[in-house]
């Protein structure tokens, strides 16, 4: 106890220079946290998201697509802000077009099979 005394009285005694503003000197390690929050967490998340929509603005009949719920199916109409998905045959899903995680490559239009 005594000795930690001393220390503080020898610092006092030998004019250490105090921060003109502490908190400004608080200020930096904040930025500097913010900063890396922003590149690490907000900015990656804000790119995803925009990816996102763009996804959904580009659903088209005949894509193949993978539901947030792990359906797969096939689109076979596009509508405001739902999508119907054909899973099998003569079963139709509507689902909201937010519940679309995943759009592979469009179908071909395969050719009619003549007799």
């Amino acid at each position: 106890m005594a000795y930690s005394s001393f220390l503080f009285l020898a610092q006092a005694a030998a004019g250490s220079p105090q921060p003109a503003n502490p908190l400004a000197s608080m200020f930096v390690p904040f930025a500097c946290i913010a900063i890396i929050f922003y590149f690490l967490v907000i900015r990656p998340q804000n790119q995803k998201q925009k990816q996102q929509t763009e996804l959904l603005k580009s659903l088209k009949t005949g894509d193949k697509i993978v539901t947030s719920g792990g359906v797969h199916g096939l689109i076979a109409n596009v509508k405001e802000t739902t999508v119907i998905v054909k899973v099998a045959d003569n079963v139709k899903l509507e689902i909201e077009k937010s519940a679309v995680a995943t759009v592979f490559k469009r179908t071909e239009t395969q050719p009619a099979v003549s007799a």
